[in-house]
């Protein structure tokens, strides 16, 4: 092992309390330590933040990471404060003293990490700031804001590439967990990334339960969904502020620990309901869709879609808020569509057309995700060019299968119609060649002349489009996002069309019926439940009394981890996950008399 692994696995261990690093970081942090350029892709909850935040430990200088949202800014400032990392945000929610200290700090060499919003990293006074401090790296955190293909672009993240011009010297590191073929391409080419280190590490998280059911009174469905869910956080998302409102409510009036946060509220009860969730004196946070929560809560138990996500990437990111400690976790979308209609016309009153064509794709592509009749995972990982070659075993369709036919024939006849018009076409087009439709396009582009037109009008249009979408799903198609969503084929496709595989595809589902949730247990950890609960209790005390959110003072895997191996001493509490040396004399001896006291009853 190199001086530079050693160090880097020294760090992770005395100050985050990790025993290994996981897949890639060690590779990610090498590249960054030697001043190189590197891309990560990684999802939510797989240790994106330590492939920059142990380089900057590294490296000479500060590190700047640069954020779109004061309270992801807020929450991982303070995760880092509690492991003994001299860290600070500077942004607008702070006072003029507050201020004054922090740029105190940066000035006199006292910062390890500071956290920026774009704008304000981008300010000519503050650029002249940096000019004289030593910086170890930039970090360009939710990296697709960046592109106009993202699902959340930012146009002030398009400056962020004028910083290798600025600082030719200073590596930069682009981080994002949402990011399709398209936008990572954009990201690439707008930060202008010198022979970056690139990593696609997957975008699986295989402990949360995806779970797609049609909108039927859907509050009483929220209710039900939430029954013995106590003692469990979650998040419900709406489309609107008004919804939100209602939902937020009616919660509360039946008794559940809820509370309202849109972007219409002020400021103040915005952060006294993320404040109160973070504590777990709040159970439940109703949101809007359009507005990120931008939180590091790792506990989260649940998420419910109320409403249509306008995108998968805002559906893949905010599903991920749930279980991001690696337990097990539910995501239920409630699909009405009445919601899709809704959605798109939130989407056409924006003024700029080509904004507008792609925001539609990406509805599109969102609504064929909810219709699939294919393992949820498959399809979710299949849009972000993450095939699986088995299904999950962890969502609705696997747990409830729907009912399956010999689809072979139906599918070289929608393969063969993609392959007749030139590959240039959507799913509506290829559709309407299928079903022989009369139109003045059809005959326009001569297309009623090919042998594919109308070898598929005994079929009505849902049958077609579901086939189709489940082909995409299971990698026979692509959609050219890009290129107005035109079909093309795979490789994969050659040996259906030619006869040599057979293929079931399941019918349109009508209802998903929930099956038993999962018991939150570590895999492969089995832990005393008692003491687990025990030492919840023992960490809410700890974290009231110090004033930050129980998951910095330890995450539930780690508490887990704890009820499990029953450590006694120092040494043994070292070796728990998430426990480093800072944690182990703030919060050790605590921990310990709970499990003596425990285990001596």
């Amino acid at each position: 092992m190199s001086d530079l692994e050693n160090n880097a696995l020294q760090l992770l261990n005395r100050v985050f309390g990790y025993q290994q690093f996981r897949q890639h970081q060690q590779e990610i942090i090498s590249r960054v330590v030697a001043g190189g350029d590197a891309f990560v892709l990684m999802p939510t909850g797989g240790g994106k933040s330590l492939c920059y935040q142990i380089p900057a430990l590294l490296r000479n200088g500060v590190g700047i990471v640069v954020s779109p949202l004061i309270s992801l800014m807020k929450d991982q400032v303070d995760a880092l404060c509690a492991n003994g990392v001299r860290a600070a945000c500077f942004n607008s929610s702070l006072t003029a003293d507050e201020a004054r200290r922090v740029l105190a700090r940066l000035h006199g060499g006292e910062l390890d990490l500071l956290y920026v919003a774009p704008e304000r990293l981008l300010n000519d006074s503050f650029l002249e700031r940096l000019a004289s401090i030593e910086i170890a790296l930039f970090a360009i955190d939710e990296a697709h804001c960046v592109s106009q293909w993202g699902h959340d672009f930012r146009p002030e993240y398009i400056k962020l590439g004028t910083l290798h011009e600025i600082f030719p010297e200073v590596p930069r590191i682009a981080l994002t967990a949402t990011a399709e073929k398209q936008t990572r391409l954009d990201i690439l080419q707008r930060l202008q990334l010198h022979n970056p280190l690139q990593v696609v590490a997957g975008f699986d998280r295989p402990n949360i339960r995806y779970t797609v059911v049609d909108k039927k009174r859907p509050y009483d469905q929220l209710k039900q969904f939430l029954q013995g869910r106590s003692d469990e956080s979650g998040i419900v998302y709406a489309l609107s502020r008004k919804r939100v409102e209602e939902i937020a409510a009616r919660l509360q009036g039946d008794g559940f620990r809820a509370a309202a946060y849109h972007a219409g509220m002020s400021a103040e009860d915005r952060r006294k309901t993320q404040d109160d969730f973070l504590r777990d004196d709040l159970q439940i946070v109703v949101a809007t869709v359009a507005f990120g929560m931008g939180i590091d809560k790792p506990n989260v138990r649940f998420v419910v879609h109320y409403d249509l996500p306008k995108n998968v990437e805002s559906y893949y990111q905010e599903t991920g808020r749930a279980g991001r400690d690696g337990l097990p976790a539910e995501a239920l979308l409630l699909l009405g569509f009445g919601d899709i209609a809704l959605v798109r016309g939130l989407i056409e009153k924006s003024g700029n057309p080509e904004q507008v064509r792609i925001e539609v794709q990406k509805l599109n592509a969102m609504v064929s995700f909810a219709e699939a009749g294919t393992c949820r995972r498959r399809a979710l990982l299949g849009y972000f060019g993450e095939p699986m070659t088995e299904d999950c075993g962890n969502c609705d369709i696997c747990l409830d299968p729907p009912e399956t036919y010999d689809a072979t024939e139906d599918a070289r006849k929608a393969l063969s119609c993609v392959y007749r018009v030139g590959q240039r076409f959507g799913i509506g087009h290829v559709i309407d060649v299928l079903r022989g439709a009369k139109t003045e396009r059809i005959f326009s582009l001569r297309h009623e002349k090919l042998s594919t037109w109308g070898i598929g009008r005994e079929q009505g249009q849902d049958h077609w489009s579901h086939l189709l979408r489940q082909l995409i799903h299971l990698g026979y198609l692509e959609q050219d996002m890009a290129n107005y969503s035109v079909l093309k084929l795979t490789a994969t496709a050659r040996p259906l069309l030619r006869g040599e595989i057979a293929l079931k595809l399941s019918r349109p589902r009508i209802k998903a019926e929930r099956k038993k949730r999962p018991a939150r247990k570590i895999v492969g950890l089995e832990y005393d439940e008692q003491l687990f609960q025990r030492l919840r209790a023992r960490r809410k005390k700890i974290a009231d009394r110090d004033g930050v959110p129980p998951y910095v003072v330890f995450g539930d895997a780690s508490l887990a981890e704890m009820a499990a191996s029953l450590p006694t001493s120092d040494a043994d509490l070292l070796g728990i996950n998430g426990v480093g040396q800072t944690k182990l004399e703030r919060y050790g001896s605590e921990f310990l008399a709970e499990i003596v006291g425990y285990m001596s009853r």
